[in-house]
Parts: C-alpha cells; sequence; structure tokens
C-alpha cells in the first residue's frame, strides 16, 4: 500500500443541519473512493425517506467496522458487498470525523484509494435494498462532483457532501501525482 503523497487529510465535521444536544456512541467507518484504469470512480446511490427525510444522496461505498475485525478487511468486506468489487487498496486517504447529531453519533470515517481488480456479484444486506434502495454510480470525476452539488439539496445530502468532497479532491490530487 502507498502512502498518499501529502499525508493523511483529517478533518473534524460538525452537524449544522440539526441541533446537538448529546453524543451516546461512535461508529467506526470505513469508505472508499473506488476507481478503473479507465479513470471511473464508483459510488452508491440510496434513495432514503426515514428520520433525516426524502433524499436521493451519492455517497461512497462502505459501512461500519464489524467487532474484532481490522480497517482493511472491513473495506473489502464493505466494497465487495456494496459494488461486487474485489480491489486493490492503494493507500489511506484519510479520515472524517463528523457527527449525526439527529440520531445522536459520532461517525469516524476512515478513508481508502481503491483500484478495482474484478467485478462480481453484491451482496447487499436487506436494509441496503429494501431501506435504502442501493445501486451503483459509474461516474467521471466531473460527473461526481455535480452529483455531490446536486444531492446537497437536503439536510443529509449536505452532511454527506461536506464529508466527500474533500476526500474525492484529495483522491484526484493522489491520482494526478500531485
Amino acid at each position: 500500500m502507498m502512502n498518499g503523497n501529502q499525508g493523511e487529510l483529517m478533518l473534524q465535521l460538525e452537524d449544522k443541519e440539526w441541533p446537538f444536544t448529546y453524543t451516546d456512541h461512535d461508529r467506526e467507518i470505513v469508505r472508499a473512493i473506488v476507481f478503473d484504469e479507465e479513470g471511473y470512480f464508483y459510488f452508491v446511490r440510496a434513495e432514503r425517506d426515514d428520520d433525516f427525510g426524502k433524499a436521493t444522496l451519492i455517497e461512497t461505498s462502505g459501512g461500519g467496522v464489524e467487532k474484532g475485525e481490522d480497517l482493511l478487511a472491513a473495506i473489502k468486506r464493505e466494497l465487495k458487498e456494496e459494488l461486487g468489487a474485489e480491489v486493490e487498496i492503494l493507500c489511506k486517504i484519510g479520515v472524517v470525523s463528523d457527527y449525526y447529531n439527529l440520531i445522536h453519533r459520532h461517525n469516524i470515517n476512515n478513508y481508502y484509494l481503491c483500484k478495482v481488480v474484478s467485478f462480481g456479484a453484491k451482496n447487499l444486506m436487506q436494509d441496503e435494498i429494501e431501506c435504502f434502495h442501493l445501486s451503483t454510480l459509474k461516474l467521471t470525476y466531473e460527473e461526481a462532483i455535480q452529483e455531490y452539488e446536486r444531492c446537497a439539496c437536503t439536510r443529509i445530502g449536505r452532511l454527506v457532501a461536506n464529508r466527500e468532497l474533500p476526500i474525492l479532491e484529495r483522491a484526484k490530487m493522489i491520482l494526478d501525482g500531485k
């Protein structure tokens, strides 16, 4: 695994969409900027209608780290489940600490840059199918930026875009050798 050219990005973000009352749990999360040899990036689209409101989102693939699981095993598992992708992990991009005040949660998002080796079957969880209607997006860098901006018209969309746009920009810099 190579190191990111400029070191790891470390961001601490607040939830300015919902009032802060308290935090009662931390969630260790792994996420990835996934790309292929042709320069396309892979994301998931989620269609939500829950406590956060009705929203369609673009988001990096990833999810919670299971008890006893290391971060690299977790990211490989999550990418296989959500995208059906076997990947090569190139480097850690960084960590984004953010909050979902509505559900009293502190998120510790560990981001990796991953290159697709192959695609196979997805293994989505029941709630990812029935509640979030997850689907795969294959986009250019510019299309991804536009999609994040388009989805930032909702409160949850803004939280996700604030967390992920700096990571996507750093990934592009790493890939461009800057």
